[in-house]
């Protein structure tokens, strides 16, 4: 099939890629966001999907917007037989979901019609998911609604960030999707709508969200730095300062320490911090305006007081 691949970052490559190596489909187009700024000196760089589509030679499209006339025109005298989408990061409209004859087809980081929405990683991580997944389904104008194509599974292990669990989604999606364009072309593949119960939303996760409460569970506040690793990031203050808590390690053997939520108790080699059940110990941090550092590397900088708490 003729295909134009839309999608933007890095997440996305490992689809493109796949599908520029299949033998039985022709990407001739792809579709992403316009140059952003991004760097100290703030210059506008292409995407990362720009960057790999523009090394192999392939026709690259930017609209600033999915509805704009002259996009739609192009997309038309190109022709595509399907559009398949990998964090594109723009809502399409009808009149361009219209134009592939078999639509625009999604790869989706969550099991539908469980985590629709922008962030569908982080929520499961999160949640305390055990299991993840991925799937493959045709846009429509709703949410994440549309009838889906197939799925893979993915366990989620304790020591997960999203950024470990989302790359991992990344490269095994791609096979999930290539393997859907096979079955769209072949006509041996047919979509079948999700179901209406087990719905569940995952919007984007701002910077506010990402704020760890320290009265919370030591399970909870484990799964907020994770969830939040690496964007937005968890953070909290200290000393009116925004510190942000890249990794820690809950520590429920350590019975001795009997800490307030948010209260630190730091050795030479060791930052421990209490919560609502059992302490955590700290493993690396980034106090506003500086680079990450290991925690006791901070502390000592710092010189922790007895007494004082994170969060106040």
């Amino acid at each position: 099939m003729r295909l134009v691949f839309a999608g933007t970052p890095e997440v996305a490559l490992p689809a493109l890629d796949a599908l520029i190596a299949s033998d039985r489909h022709e990407v001739v187009a792809v579709v992403t966001r316009p140059d952003a700024p991004a760097g100290r000196g703030r210059r506008l760089v292409a995407s990362p999907v720009a960057q790999r589509a523009e090394e192999a030679g392939i026709e690259v499209l930017k609209p600033a917007r999915p509805r704009d006339e002259d996009f739609q025109a192009r997309l038309r005298e190109i022709a595509p037989d399907c559009c398949p989408v990998v964090a594109y990061g723009a809502l399409l409209p009808k009149s361009a979901l219209d134009i592939p004859a078999h639509g625009w087809v999604n790869l989706h980081f969550s099991l539908l019609p469980a985590w629709r929405g922008a962030a569908p990683v982080q929520h499961a991580v999160l949640a305390g998911d055990e299991v993840t997944g991925a799937s493959t389904f045709r846009i429509e104008e709703g949410l994440d609604s549309g009838p889906v194509y197939g799925v893979l599974t993915e366990d989620v292990r304790p020591t997960d960030t999203s950024g470990d669990l989302l790359t991992r989604l990344a490269f095994a999606g791609a096979g999930l999707l290539a393997a859907t364009m096979d079955g769209i072309e072949d006509g041996t593949l047919q979509a079948v709508p999700q179901p209406a119960e087990g719905i569940t939303l995952a919007p984007k996760i701002e910077v506010e969200d990402a704020k760890i409460d320290w009265s919370a569970p030591a399970l909870r506040v484990d799964r907020v730095v994770r969830g939040c690793a690496p964007a937005p990031g968890a953070w909290t203050l200290f000393r009116d300062e925004r510190l942000k808590v890249m990794s820690l390690t809950p520590v429920p053997d350590r019975t001795d320490l009997e800490l307030a939520p948010g209260e630190i108790a730091a050795t030479k080699k060791a930052v421990f911090v209490g919560t609502g059940s059992h302490p955590v110990q700290l493993q690396w941090v980034q106090p506003q305006g500086k680079k990450p550092m290991a925690a006791a590397d901070w502390a000592r900088g710092v010189r922790i007081e007895a007494g004082e708490r994170l969060g106040v």
